[in-house]
């Protein structure tokens, strides 16, 4: 006998979706959690990183505004912002996503569970077996190996969100999505920024995004130095954190966040005990079934697919419903685009970087096409000269890119930087994952003035069909 048929180890936003479509199929499902349900992105991440981000950004665009920029006649009211972003965590109470759970029949097992065998876990001394278990316990933030960081104690990803008051300076080591975002929330709160990356800024991206952010952060005040790394930190009896850089100068700041990279959190759910490695990445196939198992499932970060919570919750939904389905011995949808498969996440991710301007991009870039052996042309164009933009903010600048595969004669990227670009993204998701063709698109007719026009305007750039 089995006390489940599912056990998901983490009742974040990816283990409550696994749980939820599981159960909606007829299963019966347990969640492990440790800490809070809800997780990462309830109170450490999205949603409290995003609060903290808003309002800066409301009063920058209306500072952009002619006729609202004259009614712009203070600052950001840092305690108003701190207060609000408390609200979005419930003061990092979970007493309503607990409830979401029983409203829900699904179990909350409270406690660190690790695995005893296949089909089994322990949590705190007590044994509960499963048919299936999936494995969505995250990532986990990891600082750089600068000699005295550690002693600093110095603020994480975790600290970066939830800080209670403004620091009067901040460094930021990290050029990547959270450096970048928490370097402009707390810049827009009154802190004194300083942001440090070891080559530009949003790596991995097109370029001209990180190039674009970076001349906005400096505008906002930011000191954006690229190119430098870290090489002592040390805390002073006065909580002054001075911090050594390789090309000579100190810094001198109130706080230090290291925004650097992201581990696996799959330390200490002994994995051995089922034949696999601790502290790695989990291996899975487009079901999260893990690599040499039929029982074992890994979602979200853990996977190392794509560490992003929509794109960790869209691989749950897929999993809850390929799990019901081996269970109960019903087909199983595992072709490209299934209904029990992630396909999206190999050159389908959507994802937007809240920094002001904002970077909203899906698909591959021209780089990652070309590398992919892709017959690939680019086209660019000003989202400044659209109209929309126009009217959207004075002097509004921006940039759009459109990747085509010419062989296929379908876009495989898309990148946006400007303000409020992050609503138009979908358009462009739908574009990537729908494979339509470039001349359908021409018959997709972007509203007027809205700043949608970009679509016509690279259209128009890229070339009309012979």
């Amino acid at each position: 006998m089995t006390d489940y048929d599912l056990i998901v180890i983490g009742a974040g936003a990816v283990g409550e979706n696994v749980a939820d479509y599981a159960h909606k199929r007829g299963l019966s499902v347990a969640v492990v959690e440790a800490e809070l349900v809800g997780g990462e992105c309830s109170y450490w991440a999205c949603m409290p990183s995003k609060a903290l981000l808003r309002s800066g950004h409301a009063v920058a665009a209306a500072k952009r505004l002619g006729g609202a920029a004259q009614a712009v006649t203070g600052d950001v009211d840092a305690a108003a912002v701190l207060a609000r972003r408390n609200s979005f965590t419930s003061n990092w109470d979970d007493a309503s996503q607990v409830s979401w759970l029983e409203s829900s029949d699904i179990a909350l097992i409270r406690g660190y569970a690790t695995f005893t065998g296949p089909k089994t876990l322990e949590v705190d001394g007590t044994t509960h077996t499963a048919k299936a278990v999936a494995v969505a316990t995250g990532s986990l933030h990891t600082l750089p190996p600068v000699p005295g960081l550690e002693d600093a104690k110095p603020w994480g990803t975790r600290e970066g969100t939830s800080a209670q008051e403004v620091p009067e300076s901040l460094l930021v080591i990290g050029g990547g999505v959270a450096g970048s975002e928490l370097a402009t929330a707390w810049a827009s709160l009154g802190a004194k920024v300083t942001l440090v990356a070891r080559h530009g800024l949003l790596g991995g991206m097109e370029p001209f995004a990180g190039e674009l952010v970076a001349d906005a952060m400096r505008e906002m005040g930011i000191d954006v130095r690229t190119g430098v790394n870290p090489t002592r930190v040390d805390r002073d009896e006065h909580g002054l954190v001075t911090t050594t850089l390789d090309d000579g100068t100190t810094l001198v700041t109130s706080e230090v966040l290291a925004a650097t990279g992201r581990a696996p959190g799959t330390g200490n759910l002994g994995l051995e005990t089922v034949g696999l490695t601790p502290g790695e990445w989990l291996d899975v196939d487009d079901t999260m079934l893990v690599t040499g198992t039929d029982w074992l499932y890994a979602v979200g970060d853990v996977n190392h697919r794509a560490l992003l919570t929509h794109q960790g919750k869209y691989q749950a939904r897929a999993a809850g419903e390929a799990i019901a389905a081996r269970l109960q011995g019903t087909p199983v949808h595992a072709e490209p685009w299934g209904a029990h498969v992630a396909t999206a996440d190999h050159a389908s991710v959507p994802q937007v970087t809240f920094t002001d301007p904002e970077v909203a991009s899906v698909g591959l870039t021209e780089e990652q096409a070309r590398q992919q052996g892709i017959d690939v042309r680019a086209v660019e164009y000003d989202l400044g000269s659209v109209a929309g933009s126009a009217l959207q903010a004075d002097g509004y600048s921006g940039r759009a890119k459109m990747v085509v595969d010419e062989s296929r004669g379908v876009v495989v990227g898309v990148t946006f930087v400007g303000q409020d670009v992050a609503e138009m993204l979908h358009a462009a998701t739908v574009a990537v994952v729908g494979e339509v063709p470039v001349d359908r698109l021409w018959h997709a007719v972007p509203a007027y003035p809205t700043m949608n026009e970009i679509w016509l305007r690279l259209l128009e750039t890229y070339g009309r069909p012979e």
